[in-house]
C-alpha cells in the first residue's frame, strides 16, 4: 500500500435530459441514471446502486486483506449489503445499511476465526466506516464438507 493520505478523482457529465457518463482515470466509463424509485429507467446504475455496491466491494477487499494476514483459508464470499433510505429532519439519506454474507471455508477451518475475521472486516471497511448510516453484519460460515 501505498503512503496515505490517498487521492481519488471522478468526473461526470451530461446533457439536460441524456444519461449521466461517469469516467475516473484511465477505467471505463460508467453510465447511471436516477433509480427507479425517483423516476430513472431502472436499467442503469444509480449513485444508491452504486454506494449500495460500493459496501459490498469494500467489504470483500478488506476482509481479503484480513484473510490473508490471518492465514485463513476461504473458497468463496457472497456479500450482499441492502441499504435503507428514509427522510429524517427533512433529509433524505441512507440511515442503515444490512451486510449479508456468506462464507464458504475449506474443511478443517475453525469457522470462529473465519467469524472473528468476518466481524474485523466489517469495521475495517473504509467506506462504511466513512458513512453516517448504522451497519449491521448477518453472517453464515458454511464449512465445506
Amino acid at each position: 500500500m501505498q503512503d496515505l493520505p490517498h487521492h481519488y478523482y471522478a468526473s461526470a457529465k451530461a446533457s439536460a435530459d441524456s444519461h449521466i457518463a461517469m469516467n475516473a482515470c484511465d477505467l471505463p466509463e460508467i453510465i447511471t441514471a436516477a433509480p427507479l424509485e425517483f423516476g430513472g429507467p431502472g436499467n442503469l446504475w444509480s449513485p444508491e446502486h452504486l454506494l449500495v455496491g460500493s459496501v459490498a466491494n469494500c467489504f470483500i477487499l478488506t476482509f481479503r486483506a484480513i484473510a490473508r494476514n490471518s492465514s485463513l483459508e476461504w473458497t468463496h464470499l457472497d456479500c450482499s449489503p441492502m441499504g435503507m433510505l428514509e427522510r429524517i429532519d427533512k433529509v433524505t439519506r441512507f440511515t442503515s445499511f444490512t451486510i449479508n454474507v456468506t462464507l464458504t471455508v475449506p474443511p478443517g477451518t475453525d469457522p470462529d476465526k473465519a467469524e472473528r475475521l468476518l466481524r474485523r472486516a466489517e469495521t475495517g471497511c473504509l467506506v462504511t466506516q466513512s458513512l453516517l448510516a448504522e451497519t449491521e453484519l448477518l453472517t453464515e460460515v458454511i464449512v465445506e464438507s
